[in-house]
């Protein structure tokens, strides 16, 4: 005869898995505007050795405009801001898209040409013309005019008229013009700035970014594609 007796054992183990909130708002605003400045000015793989290299030597003027914007994206302020990309237009070889090349930097007096404009004293839709040159300056609020804007230069010696659109949002004013050279500059393209006119010397200064040099020659040309963001925050 045989007998015994069996009792049930083992062991539990339990895990408590939480839900991982969201990115807070801000966080994500900030983290979509990061990843847009990478892939758009970062000389990333996949690129030309061109551009690569351009981009790197850029770079230190890229990032001037990043860490405010990211700040106020961050933090949800209310914001205004203009970004440029440019894409020189070599005659032998046609385009090289650089991608963005600056956040920098809107003026005092683009501001107060603003306030004038929602008094009607001014159209708004002259902000439009495209300016460039060779000064290397940093920017500043204070800044009126290029440092050193080309003039006769220009085809017809006069600023490139850029179109009026929308951007990527209802809050994105976007121009876009080309300039195109009939002389060689003296020296390398570093800067560019939106105008009220289109006679170089004069008119009212939007917006100043300065770049890397770009080397053109007579028949090259320039296009330039500016975007001036407003974000009231919240």
């Amino acid at each position: 005869m045989y007998g015994g007796a069996a009792r049930a054992s083992g062991n539990l183990g339990l895990t408590v898995i939480r839900r991982v909130p969201p990115p807070a708002p801000g966080a994500r605003q900030l983290l979509t505007f990061l990843r847009e400045v990478i892939r758009d000015g970062f000389p990333l793989p996949g690129l030309t050795p061109e551009v690569r290299r351009w981009r790197a030597t850029n770079l230190v003027h890229l990032r001037r405009g990043v860490l405010r914007l990211g700040v106020a994206r961050a933090l949800k302020l209310p914001f205004f801001h203009g970004a440029l990309r440019l894409v020189p237009i070599y005659a032998g070889r046609g385009p090289v898209d650089l991608g963005l090349v600056g956040l920098r930097v809107v003026t005092t007096a683009g501001v107060a040409f603003l306030v004038d404009a929602l008094q009607g004293s001014v159209e708004p839709e002259i902000l439009k013309y495209h300016g460039i040159g060779t000064g290397s300056t940093g920017e500043d609020v204070g800044d009126s005019a290029l440092v050193t804007e080309l003039t006769t230069e220009y085809t017809g010696n006069v600023r490139a008229t850029g179109n009026l659109a929308e951007g990527a949002s209802a809050n994105i004013f976007h121009t876009e013009g080309t300039n195109t050279l009939d002389e060689s500059p003296g020296a390398a393209l570093r800067e560019h700035g939106i105008f009220s006119q289109a006679a170089p010397g004069g008119g009212t200064l939007l917006d100043r970014t300065v770049y890397a040099a770009i080397t053109l020659a007579s028949g090259d040309g320039l296009l330039s594609k500016y975007e001036l963001t407003l974000s009231a925050g919240g």
